[in-house]
């Protein structure tokens, strides 16, 4: 039953390891004029952009697979930890033009950002772990109450599932660039996460209007986003921001605080909501053995 919980407290106190300080040497090359010091009250700036590229991983997988059939190519998946299949995914057949060229942009920029990171962390990157593209979506269904027990979730049955499905994701890649950026030293860095979380959030903005458009034809859509939306607030943390959709009366493609600010993620919260579990833990859900890197769950300080 762990499946259809949502995760873990991470460890995001880590020190800088040498493969770090190579990373950060060669990064230092290219923008000599940025001082690359690492924050001895969170994770160094390598262990935030290996986090970052294990979600890309994830993201990547899921948007090529469904749009073209094939997943990242074997030369982009490579590197330290322990190297992992993925399994699902597959060729949508999207009956909407506006929803297949959505998947297809999304996939080529997660692609690039998967490239991008692989290419500023050099050999320190870390290797694609294992992925589930299946058994996690029917859990994370069978959580929000959108299919019983016993019963899958094929996020690639359809345009509408395939839009769910990355509902789910695009909100997570957000927030967790906007909650990494006060622990980022370096600038050079700093400018590169915030392009990464500017992306993003279009991404997520594209997404969730399309499936406000969608609850307009058929407003069952606003109903399956909010259960979504509010798994996901439940587990990820004790904060109460989470949010979906709007209604067909009101709506609310962007989700912000009081201030009209979007809201950020700790890893520990990520984590939460990727593994699938609310409990401690190094791995479930999407990832099935875990991340790789030096943010990958526990029970050490968030």
């Amino acid at each position: 039953m762990s499946d259809n919980q949502f995760l873990s407290d991470a460890v995001n106190n880590s020190a800088e390891t040498a493969a770090d300080r190579d990373a950060l040497n060669n990064m230092m090359a290219r923008a000599a004029d940025e001082e690359a010091p690492t924050s001895v009250d969170g994770p160094s700036d390598s262990s935030i952009l290996n986090f970052a590229l294990n979600l890309e991983y994830l993201e990547a997988e899921f948007y090529l697979r469904a749009s073209t059939g094939e997943g990242l190519p074997s030369d982009m998946v490579g590197g330290t930890g322990v190297y992992g299949d993925v399994s699902g995914g597959r060729q949508v057949d999207f009956q909407s033009r506006l929803v297949r060229n959505i998947a297809r942009e999304i996939a080529s920029d997660e692609k690039q950002h998967v490239a991008f990171l692989r290419g500023a962390l050099g050999s320190a990157a870390a290797a694609r772990p294992r992925i589930s593209l299946d058994a996690s979506f029917t859990a994370a269904a069978t959580a929000a109450g959108l299919i019983q027990p016993g019963e899958v979730f094929d996020a690639y049955a359809n345009d509408r599932n395939f839009l769910f499905a990355a509902f789910l994701f695009e909100d997570v890649g957000v927030t967790a660039f906007k909650g990494a950026a006060p622990f980022i030293s370096n600038k050079t860095y700093l400018d590169a996460a915030a392009g990464l979380l500017a992306t993003e959030a279009y991404h997520g903005g594209i997404v969730r209007a399309t499936l406000f458009s969608e609850g307009l034809i058929d407003e069952s859509v606003f109903d399956t986003v909010a259960r979504m939306s509010a798994v996901r607030n439940a587990v990820s943390g004790p904060a109460d921001d989470d949010q979906g959709i709007g209604s067909a009366a009101e709506a609310n493609l962007v989700p912000t605080d009081e201030f009209g600010r979007t809201f950020g993620r700790t890893p520990q919260q990520i984590l939460n909501i990727v593994y699938l579990s609310a409990d401690a833990g190094t791995s479930g859900g999407f990832y099935p053995n875990g991340l790789n890197g030096d943010i990958v769950g526990g029970t050490g300080v968030a």
